[in-house]
């Protein structure tokens, strides 16, 4: 058994509107970023995980963000995965 870290990020997609993302992009326009015309916003999750392999891992994965981590409607998730640095 192989631990594994991922990076997952979930965002709205593209078709979708971003309240949140229009927030911040007026903010940073206000405080002088004017060159900023649009923002996304989303989330990032960092997931330590036991798996066989990589393949094991990935499979796994991509059930958390089906079931629980990304609304299928309205959201989309990438993930990378690694196997974790063995601890010093």
């Amino acid at each position: 058994m192989g631990k594994f870290t991922a990076e997952v990020f979930v965002v709205l997609k593209p078709l979708v509107n971003d309240p949140e993302g229009l927030v911040i992009r007026d903010a940073v326009r206000t405080i002088g970023f004017n060159e900023v015309t649009s923002v996304r916003s989303g989330k990032y999750l960092t997931i330590e995980l036991e798996a066989e392999d990589a393949a094991e891992a990935d499979s796994r994965l991509t059930q958390m963000c089906d079931k629980l981590l990304a609304n299928p409607v309205i959201e989309e998730y990438r993930f990378t995965t690694k196997e974790a640095s063995p601890a010093l």
